[in-house]
């Protein structure tokens, strides 16, 4: 569920307002075998076709994406940014069927994967977006659109010299933000301790945003708390498992957009 970072540069004049920012991952291989690549084939329908530019990653800031549309009813619509595998999302569909999800991902292998599960179960209710996050927040998401934003366990970039890379800055609070209708919730989650913080201090200091569970979890060495619980709708990924067996510590956060 790892969303990775690469650093772009800026383009020529010919490319447009396209990619003048970092990016939030790395390319992995894309390369699709066996019953992933027949997926892939037979799961189309489910991926949303997106105009490109600078790389198949790229979003055309002209391209908007119409929920109603796409699923035929007005209905919650929840962004999951770096889905992976598909876990968390496909469970999340199928235990809730009046909601429409769509998940985010780089790592195509990812996203075919999670065709595989959503043609398996028979789920109509997600669509799957191979591309940047902060350019699906700020090109396709018609703003105010969002009932949630799940970010969970994005890669923490626990290096110092690589803590520039990680994906949850001010700014991309504000593409959340801008993103969401009034009301609607941006879940986090991590199982490194500095990023927590970040995050929460990300989050803290934006005026977009309230806590959703101020002071929980506050203790003499962090008077500040605001820990959420352990978010119900996210299912026991193997990703949380390996943090588990690591045994680093799940953070949650939970905040509302004013």
């Amino acid at each position: 569920m790892n969303i990775l970072s690469e650093t772009s540069q800026p383009q020529p004049d010919d490319a447009g307002p396209y990619r003048v920012q970092p990016v939030s991952f790395v390319r992995r291989g894309t390369r699709l075998q066996g019953r992933r690549q027949q997926a892939w084939d037979e799961h189309q329908d489910l991926v949303i076709q997106v105009p490109r530019k600078v790389s198949d990653t790229s979003v055309d800031p002209a391209f908007r994406f119409d929920a109603e549309s796409v699923f035929g009813r007005q209905a919650p619509l929840v962004l999951e940014i770096g889905s992976g595998l598909g876990e968390a999302v496909v469970h999340a569909a199928q235990e809730n069927p009046g909601t429409d999800f769509l998940a985010v991902e780089v790592y195509r292998p990812g996203l075919a994967q999670t065709l595989l599960k959503l043609g398996q179960r028979g789920l109509r209710n997600v669509r799957v977006v191979q591309a940047n996050a902060p350019e699906v927040l700020t090109s396709m998401i018609v703003p105010g659109s969002l009932s949630e934003v799940w970010v969970f366990f994005p890669d923490p970039w626990h290096k110092a010299r690589h803590v520039k890379r990680r994906l949850v800055t001010p700014l991309f609070a504000e593409q959340v933000a801008a993103a969401l209708r009034p009301g609607g919730v941006w879940r986090l989650a991590t199982d490194w301790e500095h990023y927590a913080e970040q995050m929460r201090e990300v989050a803290e200091a934006s005026a977009s945003f309230e806590n959703l569970h101020p002071g929980e979890g506050a203790t003499a060495e962090d008077p500040l708390g605001g820990w959420a619980p352990r978010f119900e709708g996210r299912t026991l990924t193997s990703f949380e498992n390996k943090a588990h067996r690591a045994s680093r510590q799940i953070r949650d956060l939970a905040y509302r957009r004013r």
